[in-house]
């Protein structure tokens, strides 16, 4: 904290949240790690935040107590708002009540606002409705908010009041751009969850001939493994992507033996010139930002109406983290660096992720993203959209197979590198014409590679 000399022991100060990046603008509240009253160092860390997929340790900005918690956890928070008050004080080494290591508080579950005004209302029933009296589900014909927006924070509480996400659909939502604020939650609660248990009345056979089936799975008996925060933000992102985004997927065969040659020809000299080991992923990377110039609406995004072309060719990599999870760090402005760049960049961005050291900048902004799945073996995959991007590319396992090759003295039986690209792309931005020719521009890229200087 710039001020901090001026500060005089007693005084009390806000603790702020910090910035983290420029395109960080609000953080989620995950663990205090110290609890009220307790004694701190400057730049001890009291607080974890979370922002999409990575957590970031907030510290003390100045040594003294910590007076009062200003958030809670699951609270959203934007940059520069106080979280705390501390009482500046100097602490000593041997004071009982620097902790560092104490638990964090336990908070308690937010509960709604009482609000005369929030007084459930009797409804009547209507045509189509069947109302549950014995706690089973009820079929009704309710409307759906297809363009819903759910914040960390929405998320946090449906999840304590076990809130599932068809729910959410169906609450009114007040924010901007179909953001269901904390009130329009609260208020749905106070009010008794009136579309607790409901289902979506099946459609009767004048309209479609197709009834909806009511099927009772048996989910089997074994160990229950409760969700990490980071897979269920995993699983809400994926739902959330193919409930927004109309899928379709391309497939394409490439030929890699020219890329396979020329790296096994230039690895370690390229390890010894730039001290950067050279993986396939930079070389996929140069292809696809050479394929996203040719065709910049796969470059793009969704804002309602409009199609939002990006000016930077950002390149995610879905990585696997050691735990098992999944995050996408970014490779920025991919489409204007040379290979040494995109090596180093590549490497450096794995080895983040292996570490979990990622930063918020490192894991935001992607225009575009590759899921090399041939990294486990698979053949080929079917990738899930990474929202609010509009295509995403999988590349396989590149294998050695007999190919019939054809020169003009006549067809020959060679060993080639093959490998098979998948493209995901959002039907509502990018047609099959599109989608095609982008998917096998990429291609073309990859089997007549030429290292750029």
């Amino acid at each position: 904290m710039s001020k901090e000399t001026k500060l005089k022991t007693g005084e009390e100060i806000d603790v702020s949240l910090p910035k983290m990046g420029e395109s960080i603008s609000e953080a989620t509240i995950i663990t205090w790690q110290v609890q009220e009253g307790d004694q701190v160092e400057k730049d001890q860390v009291i607080l974890e935040v979370a922002t999409d997929k990575v957590d970031s340790e907030v510290p003390a900005p100045a040594s003294g107590i910590i007076k009062d918690f200003l958030v809670h956890t699951g609270d959203v928070v934007k940059i520069g708002d106080p979280i705390a008050k501390l009482e500046v004080q100097e602490v000593t080494k041997n004071s009982e009540k620097t902790t560092g290591t104490s638990s964090p508080k336990k908070s308690q579950k937010e509960k709604p606002p009482k609000s005369k005004q929030l007084k459930k209302q009797p409804q009547k029933q209507q045509a189509g409705q069947q109302h549950s009296t014995n706690g089973e589900s009820r079929e009704l014909k309710v409307p759906r908010n297809n363009n819903l927006n759910i914040s960390p924070l929405i998320k946090t509480i449906a999840k304590d009041y076990d809130i599932p996400f068809s729910e959410l659909m169906r609450i009114s939502a007040s924010g901007k751009e179909g953001r269901l604020r904390k009130t329009d939650l609260f208020n749905y609660i106070a009010q008794g969850r009136p579309s607790a248990g409901v289902v979506e009345a099946p459609v009767s056979k004048a309209e479609s001939g197709f009834k909806l089936p009511d099927l009772k799975f048996d989910k089997g008996k074994g160990k229950i493994v409760e969700m990490d925060r980071m897979r269920q933000m995993i699983a809400d992102h994926m739902v959330f992507s193919k409930h927004t985004s109309p899928h379709v997927t391309a497939y394409v065969e490439a030929d890699l033996t020219n890329m396979v040659n020329w790296r096994n020809t230039h690895k370690k000299e390229f390890q010894e010139k730039h001290s950067e080991k050279l993986t396939f992923t930079p070389l996929f990377i140069q292809a696809v930002t050479k394929a996203l110039k040719d065709f910049p609406n796969m470059n793009s995004s969704l804002d309602g109406k409009n199609i939002i072309v990006k000016d930077e060719l950002n390149v995610g990599m879905a990585t696997a983290l050691p735990s098992g999870n999944l995050i996408v760090p970014v490779v920025k402005n991919a489409g204007k660096k040379d290979l040494p760049e995109l090596a180093a960049g590549v490497n450096d961005l794995a080895q983040k992720a292996r570490d979990n050291k990622l930063k918020h900048d490192e894991t935001s902004g992607g225009t575009f993203t590759i899921s090399n799945v041939g990294t486990f073996g698979s053949l080929m995959g079917t990738p899930i959209i990474n929202q609010p991007e509009v295509g995403i590319l999988a590349t396989g396992i590149i294998k050695k197979r007999a190919e019939v090759m054809e020169y003009e003295d006549g067809d020959k039986i060679e060993i080639r590198n093959m490998m098979y690209l998948s493209l995901s792309f959002d039907h509502r931005v990018v047609d099959g014409f599109l989608g095609g020719s982008f998917l096998r521009h990429v291609a073309d890229y990859m089997e007549d590679y030429k290292a750029e200087k």
